[in-house]
């Protein structure tokens, strides 16, 4: 699974087309009417050079027509290469399908969204692209447990933006609950993108608490046992239940981008004791690094 920050916000926009467009639009965006959001190739190859690879682009489209092509890009720091190859992209987008498009930059860190959002020059005429940025000012504190559980991708980048906030600590409880009805594999990417957008803060101390407590740790087994378990019934043998578990747990912890030694990596891979394998899925939410999930006790 995805582990840097950048690779599993990209992974997010991957993974709902839909939501690009929902963030369009709080950029103000005029969009067109449309009845569907489709995940196209990032690849602008065929009308640009072959290194030009966006993160992700989305295509809206009206009765099969495209009416809108949308670049996805997320951004964790200043590039002096995006404003020569944001413009690129988006004549390689407009290309390609025949209608508007733009470029959606989102942007963790309100510095690095301010410098996003400067016009970019093209000529000396006047001619000007102005990337559509989403920066933790743009993203709305989502509060609502139903409005979060409709739109879970919206509710962790609310968490990732504003859950550092000791005032809008809520944001992250919300996020987390929005998620129960989530597959196991996405859920426990969606976490992965929560823990790892809260690194170095004190919200990740509270969630790390949130995801110890009695019914958040228990769904938490939960998830990766089942996990587990399914990916011993797709290996068909005695000892698959177990490598599904320990396999479940290097992906959460790697989610949570918590240190580990080879050594402690094989230990976890070679386990075959499912009671072992228990205890540690209930520690991996709150270890620091890895070799704690073997203290005794």
């Amino acid at each position: 699974m995805p582990s840097s920050l950048h690779e599993l916000l990209v992974d997010l926009l991957r993974s709902s087309p839909a939501l690009v467009a929902d963030l369009l639009a709080l950029t103000d965006a005029d969009l067109p009417a449309h009845d569907e959001a489709v995940l196209s190739a990032a690849d602008l190859s065929d009308v640009l050079p072959a290194e030009y690879r966006a993160d992700t682009v989305v295509v809206l489209r009206a009765a099969g027509v495209p009416v809108y092509a949308v670049v996805g890009e997320v951004q964790r720091g200043r590039d002096d290469d995006k404003p020569f190859t944001w413009p690129a992209y988006l004549a390689g987008a407009r290309a390609r399908w025949r209608c508007p498009a733009a470029v959606l930059v989102l942007c963790p860190d309100r510095a690095v969204a301010a410098w996003a959002a400067r016009p970019i020059e093209l000529d000396l005429l006047g001619s000007t692209v102005r990337p559509r940025v989403l920066g933790p000012s743009e993203i709305p504190v989502l509060l609502d447990a139903a409005e979060a559980a409709a739109k879970p991708e919206l509710a962790v980048l609310s968490a990732v933006a504003h859950g550092a906030d000791p005032t809008r600590r809520r944001v992250i409880d919300v996020a987390v609950g929005a998620l129960a009805d989530l597959d196991p594999d996405r859920r426990l990417t969606y976490l992965g993108t929560i823990f790892a957008g809260l690194a170095g803060t004190l919200a990740r101390a509270h969630l790390e608490d949130l995801m110890n407590s009695t019914v958040a740790n228990s769904e938490l087994v939960q998830m990766l046992e089942a996990r587990g378990r399914a990916e011993g019934e797709a290996r068909g043998r005695a000892e698959g239940e177990a490598r599904g578990r320990a396999e479940s747990i290097l992906a959460f912890l790697a989610a949570r981008a918590v240190p580990m030694s080879a050594e402690a990596r094989e230990r976890v891979l070679a386990c075959t004791d499912l009671a072992d394998l228990d205890r540690w899925i209930r520690r991996a939410a709150v270890v620091a690094n890895a070799e704690e999930l073997f203290a005794s006790a």
